[in-house]
């Protein structure tokens, strides 16, 4: 099942606002890059497509601002195979998500529940186990056909 990816980037403005943030213009290309993404984008891919928005951008600030929204939980890290982390808007609510390894594509669904697994992961090792966050990667149909 695949789920709205819209984000509300004025809620974001408002939180950073109300957590001491300055609402600059190369702070807001990098937010509304990030809101207005179906794929998870590295650093580098942030800062390219936000430059295209605002010049005097810098990659410092990308890294600074990538901090910020994901210590106030607007982004999660998306860890890739490379090592290379990225980053995409958190959604309310309990989602799992499936990653396209070549073009970043993410898409929500909803699923079977692992409350047995995280029960008996958790006896196993001795952990109280609260949450899970479930990535699948793989190959989107898009990429599969451009790939014959």
């Amino acid at each position: 099942m695949k789920l709205s990816t819209s984000f509300p980037i004025q809620d974001w403005y408002s939180k950073l606002q109300n957590h001491g943030y300055r609402l600059t213009e190369t702070r807001r290309a990098v937010v509304e890059t990030i809101a207005n993404s179906d794929r998870v984008l590295d650093p580098n891919q942030i800062f390219a497509i936000s430059r295209e928005h605002c010049a005097s951008l810098g990659l410092v600030t990308v890294y600074r601002t990538l901090a910020k929204l994901e210590q106030l939980s607007l982004i999660q890290r998306v860890h890739q195979p490379d090592g290379c982390s990225a980053y995409f808007p958190v959604v309310d609510g309990h989602q799992h998500m499936v990653i396209c390894q070549d073009c970043g594509r993410v898409e929500y669904f909803t699923g079977d529940t692992l409350e047995s697994l995280m029960k008996r992961v958790g006896m196993e090792s001795g952990y109280q186990i609260h949450d899970h966050w479930l990535q699948l990667l793989g190959k989107c149909g898009f990429c599969q056909e451009n790939s014959r």
